[in-house]
C-alpha cells in the first residue's frame, strides 16, 4: 500500500533526483528506491557493528585458541 506525503527537498537534492532518474520513472520512485537502498545500508551496518561487539567480546579467547593451535606446528 502507498500512502501519499509531502517532503521539503532541497533544490541541488530535486536537481540530482532529476539528473539520474530513469526515463519515465517519476520522482516518487526514484526517492523510494533511494531511501530503501539507504535503509539497507543502515541495517547492514548495525549488523556489522554487533557482529565486532560479538568478536572483540570474544577476541582475547580466540586469540589464545590461535596460539595454542600455531605452539603445536612443527616446523620444518
Amino acid at each position: 500500500m502507498k500512502i501519499k506525503t509531502s517532503i521539503t527537498l532541497s533544490d541541488d537534492v530535486l536537481k540530482a533526483v532529476d539528473t539520474f532518474s530513469k526515463p519515465g520513472s517519476n520522482r516518487s520512485e526514484f526517492i523510494e528506491s533511494a531511501v530503501r537502498r539507504f535503509i539497507e545500508h543502515l541495517k547492514r551496518e548495525r549488523r556489522n557493528a554487533e557482529d565486532l561487539k560479538i568478536i572483540n567480546r570474544r577476541a582475547k579467547k580466540l586469540n589464545n585458541e590461535a596460539t595454542n593451535v600455531l605452539d603445536y606446528q612443527v616446523l620444518p
